[in-house]
């Protein structure tokens, strides 16, 4: 049986044909880590909402993934407000492995 399929670019956004597909990922990588943070220091929606300043709607919104109302600006500051250090790290397209052109890097201590 011969099954057709088409190998994906790395950024499910841009294979559906986001506008902003690499903004749009960036996000997600971005609010993963945050999730991962709250999931490693047992916090309640309740705790961390009150860390970031949001309320449990929006903290639920951001763990379910639904991030349409979250900048990656804000993103960063929820980082911020968990004690992580951001840094952003920007090469040459022709110089990067990565084919994207922009690659968030963030690092993070537990």
């Amino acid at each position: 049986m011969n099954e057709d399929y088409i190998v994906g670019s790395g950024n499910v956004f841009k294979d559906l044909g986001f506008e902003n597909a690499e903004d749009e990922l960036a996000k997600v990588e971005l609010a993963s880590i945050i999730n991962e943070i709250i999931d490693d220091r047992g916090l309640s929606q309740r705790n961390a909402g009150k860390i970031l300043d949001l309320d449990q709607t929006k903290v639920l919104a951001l763990r379910d993934g639904r991030l349409k109302g979250f900048s990656i600006e804000l993103l960063f500051s929820f980082l911020d407000k968990l004690d992580q250090h951001v840094e952003i790290k920007i090469t040459h397209k022709s110089k990067s492995k990565i084919k994207s052109k922009r690659r968030v890097e963030v690092s993070f201590l537990h």
